[in-house]
């Protein structure tokens, strides 16, 4: 995932593993709480892929809502996740659809 991350940023050299790997670190965290505790699964990768850029290019910026400098506006959404939500809801509702009816014996 580091790779394809640095890809999306065109970072060429590995002067910023340790924050890429820490950002990747508390977006999979964050996506797991997200999903009730489970581990983010592969099909869900895309997600935890495209936060990481989010929260690199809002280094320095974090706890701003919005900023204008010269007529140029930026706004933050306040949850890196909201466009991600109605996916994040189909995949756990597949998983309760997939467990109903089965039968565990331990």
């Amino acid at each position: 995932m580091l790779d394809d991350l640095k890809k999306l940023l065109g970072i060429k050299d590995d002067k910023q593993d340790d924050v890429l790997l820490l950002i990747i670190s508390g977006t999979k965290k964050r996506l797991k709480a997200l999903l009730g505790g489970v581990e983010p699964p592969d099909e869900l990768s895309y997600i935890v892929l495209d936060v990481s850029v989010i929260r690199f290019n809002r280094i320095g910026s974090e706890g701003l809502a919005s900023h204008t400098v010269e007529g140029e506006s930026q706004s933050w959404d306040s949850d890196d996740f909201s466009g991600y939500k109605q996916d994040i809801q189909t995949w756990i509702d597949a998983q309760k659809e997939a467990k109903r009816g089965r039968v565990r014996f331990l």
